[in-house]
């Protein structure tokens, strides 16, 4: 059985804040392993609902450099995990820009359809967003000001809870 868990945007705003300039210890900096973009959007997410699925591969979970999923840190992985995801940790659904809201998710993507980087909604303006991001860190940075071809808005439902 489940039990849902609601999503803490005010604790995932203070953590992107705290953070955006720096490394958690707790977790490896993959900046020299093809980025650490995706590694802080989750640790963002994780500390929003403070539930990991440790189904071994397909999951969504991080132990230590070692013993961790593929959806931790790569682009598609936390993508595929957040919007299938129907067991223990976080899911959400893919929108437009019109539903999302601060503490939701970005990717960006290039002409061949391939997402290559994660952000953190941190703000929403009648003239833009603005978001959070490792690998070029940033806090309150416009989204204009990044150059992409491809963009999808991945908005965060909650998460669940195994009893």
């Amino acid at each position: 059985m489940l039990k849902y868990v609601k999503y803490n945007r005010k604790g995932v705003l203070k953590y992107t804040k705290k953070w955006a300039f720096k490394r958690n210890p707790n977790y490896l900096d993959f900046e020299n392993l093809g980025g650490d973009c995706t590694n802080y959007v989750s640790q963002c997410i994780y500390s929003g609902c403070k539930v990991m699925n440790y189904t071994p591969i397909y999951g969504w979970y991080y132990k230590s450099e070692y013993d961790r999923s593929p959806s931790w840190s790569g682009v598609e992985f936390l993508y595929n995990f957040l919007i299938s995801n129907k067991s223990d940790g976080p899911f959400a659904v893919e929108t437009d820009i019109n539903h999302v809201v601060p503490g939701d998710i970005i990717q960006l993507g290039n002409n061949n359809e391939q997402f290559y980087h994660s952000l953190i909604i941190n703000k929403i303006n009648k003239y833009n967003i603005l978001v959070s991001a490792h690998s070029i860190d940033s806090y309150m940075r416009p989204l204009n000001s990044y150059n992409f071809d491809k963009i999808r808005f991945i908005h965060i439902l909650g998460a669940k809870k195994s009893l």
